[in-house]
């Protein structure tokens, strides 16, 4: 693919899609972006104020006024590289008039660090059976970075996972700038599913928080978990790899503690006594851990895995148990 001829579409409205036109738009390689969401209130903001109105409006959004679009038709047509960016519980809504034809011969990013709900499938997985797209031609966002970070320009690292390292090496150098830096990873799998399991420990995290525990608490609770995500992800794609990594333990460490994390602020919501409902009313955003903690139990079930945090959190949010006492459970099988 021509670097003069790279033509990369956003799919998504939220702060990290933003963050991502940032990313895109301040990195130096020539290239022609596209931005499609929903809402049409904020395109039209968006091309009047060149700010999105609703998530990190500080940023100045500097691409044409017409790329921006909620025609999901033709902006697939236009790009040659699609960055899906969308909470993956929507994601099968936002595609459903897309075929397997339209995404032919594309290279499509996830950026979602998410499970399908009613399918249990990481987004990888999804984008191979429902559309076709071959595994060489799908690559991976991972962090440690998040959206608010960004907007302040402040130095963030992501790892861009792909099983065709030329796939890895192009995403990673169209997002690479002066406050981003990326790494390149062939493990595709294990990227995507450490990106998932994190979500559901920073969720853990913070009900552990919302029901008193302390940072020493929380230090043991964490130290538990990358052990967790290793057997885990070993489990389910047994390859040789070092979980203490930046985008497995760095991701993990950063969505666990960072203020700026809705799993952690959603799990705290839940365990000063929030009902699951009104957190995410009152969050106004969508906490990922919530759908993934079902599909993992589902995964971990099937694979006979041993995660007795991520099972926690699943009988807190899904059985309805007591945080409080589910996680002085939790706390006597912890090391």
């Amino acid at each position: 693919m021509e670097e003069q001829k790279l033509r990369v579409a956003v799919i998504g409205g939220g702060s990290w899609a933003t963050a991502l036109i940032k990313i895109l738009t301040d990195n130096p390689v020539k290239k022609e972006i596209y931005w499609w969401m929903r809402n049409a209130d904020a395109i039209l903001s968006i091309r009047q104020h060149h700010h999105n109105p609703h998530y990190l409006s500080s940023v100045e959004v500097k691409i044409p006024p017409k790329r921006v679009s909620d025609n999901m038709t033709a902006i697939i047509a236009k790009a040659n590289i699609i960055v899906l960016c969308v909470p993956a519980a929507f994601l099968k809504e936002v595609l459903r008039g897309i075929s397997p034809e339209m995404l032919k011969g594309k290279c499509v990013v996830s950026a979602i660090k998410g499970i399908i709900p009613d399918q249990n499938q990481i987004i990888g997985e999804f984008l191979q059976s429902k559309f076709k797209v071959p595994l060489t031609s799908i690559a991976v966002i991972g962090g440690p970075c998040h959206a608010e970070e960004v907007s302040l320009e402040k130095l963030s690292y992501l790892t861009i996972a792909s099983q065709a390292v030329e796939v890895a090496g192009l995403v990673a150098g169209i997002l690479e700038n002066r406050y981003v830096k990326a790494n390149i990873s062939d493990d595709i799998y294990g990227t995507e599913y450490a990106a998932v399991l994190k979500n559901i420990y920073a969720v853990a995290s913070g009900i552990c928080h919302g029901v008193g525990y302390g940072d020493n608490f929380q230090a043991v609770l964490i130290s538990n978990a990358i052990q967790e995500m290793a057997a885990f992800v070993s489990a389910v794609h047994p390859i040789k790899r070092d979980i203490n990594e930046s985008a497995y333990l760095g991701d993990l460490l950063v969505t666990a503690y960072s203020q700026f994390s809705r799993n952690r602020t959603f799990g705290n919501m839940v365990g000063k006594g929030y009902s699951v409902t009104s957190a995410q009313l009152e969050m106004n955003m969508v906490a990922e851990g919530y759908y993934a903690s079902y599909g993992i139990e589902q995964i971990r079930k099937k694979y006979r895995i041993h995660t007795p945090i991520c099972e926690a959190v699943y009988a807190i949010l899904y059985e309805k148990q007591s945080p409080l006492v589910r996680m002085a459970l939790l706390a006597g099988k912890l090391s």
